[in-house]
């Protein structure tokens, strides 16, 4: 057998042994292994930045876990607010796609589910929602457009006139002082002539908004979209007066512990009062009876 035919023979053997997508593949491998070695953050004599500590990322995956509803944005705030930390909302971000899970079967429990059983420029609206039994029940919400605070909350069932209005009014606004202005949308309900007189009598001056533009009133609007998602999607109420605490716990909540991005993660009023608190001790402390669970200093 001559030299050029044993060199033909190998050839083949090899080419069945080794094909050309194995050798791509290897080499993409290796492509793929130096890139690693030279970019990991593992090895090499030049440590990268410190990323937050374990305590840390415990807290902002515990408070995930008992808030499913919470984004990054408002996690990092909370976690900012309790701890007196600057994270952002791309550290949460990576954080949680590392070490967070959810749960199967998220929203509340049936026990939380059924445990529910100050200023120149007010802004007001009404929405409306049903009960358990399916009956219609009428909300006013009054806002504080500068410090974004809740005034309150009033309440009516069935069908809202003139007077009824009024008296929603002066249930929410109860124990406060009178601005000089609210805003109101173009509902007709607003054209009520006892609901103007009103107005005459405290000396309130009132603002329209644009006509069929919810977005000329956007802080209230805003407010009514947070009240249902964070509140009445999440519970049920029976009567106007369960309807009424389930509100009250809300505005208190709303007011003193929620971070607001308008007012850099902090909340319309008792931010001064809140303590910082120390990773090493803190404990959980619940809001409007389970639906809401915040870290605070223990």
């Amino acid at each position: 057998m001559c030299i050029s035919e044993i060199g033909t023979l190998m050839t083949q053997s090899f080419s069945i042994i080794i094909r050309p997508s194995t050798l791509l593949r290897f080499h993409a491998a290796l492509v793929k292994r130096k890139y690693q070695k030279l970019y990991s953050t593992h090895g090499g004599n030049k440590p990268g930045p410190k990323g937050p500590s374990r305590d840390v990322i415990n807290a902002i995956v515990e408070i995930k876990h008992r808030n499913p509803r919470f984004g990054c944005h408002r996690t990092a705030q909370q976690i900012n607010l309790a701890f007196g930390l600057d994270l952002n909302k791309d550290t949460v971000r990576r954080i949680l796609a590392a070490h967070y899970k959810p749960e199967p079967g998220g929203g509340p429990s049936w026990l939380t589910a059924l445990g529910h059983a100050k200023d120149s420029l007010w802004s007001i609206d009404l929405f409306r929602t049903g009960s358990i039994s399916l009956k219609a029940h009428w909300i006013m919400v009054v806002l504080d457009q500068h410090t974004r605070r809740i005034i309150g909350f009033g309440v009516c069932a069935g069908d809202v006139d003139g007077r009824r209005l009024c008296r929603m009014f002066n249930e929410a606004t109860r124990n406060q002082g009178w601005p000089r202005h609210v805003s109101s949308d173009n509902d007709p309900l607003f054209q009520y002539h006892r609901w103007k007189s009103n107005l005459r009598v405290l000396k309130i001056e009132e603002v329209k908004s644009l006509p069929h533009v919810p977005m000329s009133h956007p802080f209230v609007e805003r407010l009514i979209g947070s009240v249902r998602r964070e509140l009445l999607d999440q519970s049920f109420f029976w009567t106007a007066e369960d309807l009424e605490k389930k509100l009250k716990a809300y505005q208190q909540y709303y007011n003193e512990s929620r971070c607001h991005s308008s007012r850099e993660g902090a909340p319309p009023v008792g931010i001064a009062s809140n303590k910082v608190a120390d990773l090493d001790q803190y404990r959980w402390e619940m809001h409007c009876r389970g639906l809401f669970r915040l870290p605070t200093a223990a």
